[in-house]
């Protein structure tokens, strides 16, 4: 790992999982499908608590949700649990409110479970120098196409496009601040940064690997199940 992270102050992960994965064609929210023996979600709480800066998180789940209890880790004393509304950003205003005495919080999608510790290491490195914080982003690779119904209009130039990944990492007050602004303007977000972007913030973007997919679609999920099975298993 960089430089050791003793020093810096306390980041606390929240995990917006009050959605209910509809695209994932299944019976229960995606962050619950099983892998490997764990649902998405342990694998996900498991990558993130590979890092010793990270002791604690908040999972913000749906109030009906129901699963989350059944879990070995609803006994786990470094996660707490609390109720998200229908849009995430509610839901990250909910878990940044449950953490009021961090300084920094890590955003990160509940299924999203392949994030490589190298790259968790180097986002959380922004503490060290930025005030504002950034997010891991893989560069758009593809050529990218612009459409007019279901035609091509344009090619767009792919360069400086970004692939917006998390963990995506904050000082716990700039973002609850830019959230709510956001919300009560009635701005589009779409991800923790584009709060920040839209109250005229500048997050930095730190490289990370593309294989840290978000499961969202049936054929993601053979994917991550292809890219831990090479990831060296940590534990909750």
């Amino acid at each position: 790992m960089s430089e050791p992270l003793v020093s810096l102050p306390e980041v606390v992960a929240v995990l917006p999982a009050a959605g209910n994965g509809s695209r994932m064609e299944c019976d229960c929210p995606k962050q619950y499908l099983t892998l490997h023996g764990k649902t998405l979600l342990e694998h996900t709480l498991a990558a993130l608590f590979q890092h010793p800066h990270i002791q604690r998180a908040v999972v913000v789940i749906s109030p009906d949700d129901w699963r989350f209890a059944t879990l070995p880790l609803a006994q786990d004393p470094r996660i707490s649990v609390v109720f998200g509304g229908t849009q995430r950003a509610d839901s990250v205003l909910a878990g940044l409110r449950a953490v009021s005495d961090a300084p920094w919080v890590l955003v990160h999608d509940a299924a999203r479970p392949c994030l490589h510790l190298q790259d968790l290491d180097r986002l959380l490195q922004l503490i060290r120098h930025c005030d504002v914080g950034g997010i891991l982003a893989a560069p758009v690779r593809d050529t990218m196409k612009r459409s007019q119904g279901e035609a091509i209009e344009h090619t767009v130039d792919r360069r400086d496009l970004w692939h917006a990944l998390t963990p995506q990492l904050f000082p716990r007050l700039l973002l609850q601040n830019c959230l709510e602004r956001a919300l009560q303007q009635g701005a589009v977000v779409t991800d923790e940064a584009s709060a920040l972007e839209f109250c005229g913030y500048h997050p930095q973007i730190v490289a990370g690997r593309a294989d840290n997919i978000k499961v969202t679609r049936p054929e993601d999920l053979a994917l991550a199940e292809f890219y831990l099975a090479r990831l060296a298993p940590p534990s909750v």
